[in-house]
């Protein structure tokens, strides 16, 4: 038997993106972060850490 990971991708109401799951993020500057379990990432452009969610959309 095998077990298989699947990535799930999220889309919150009036907030961010939220994959559960291990993947790597390719950012503009050429570097590869991994990123396991859960990340959000922003889709207000209010973030102070983007491409990653902040929270700021609550404000």
């Amino acid at each position: 038997m095998t077990t298989e990971h699947v990535t799930q991708v999220n889309l919150i109401e009036n907030g961010p993106v939220v994959v559960v799951g291990t993947i790597d993020l390719h950012h503009p500057d050429g570097t590869v972060e991994r990123r396991e379990r859960r990340s959000s990432f922003c889709r207000c452009g209010k973030s102070a850490s983007m491409p990653l969610c902040d929270g700021s959309h609550k404000n």
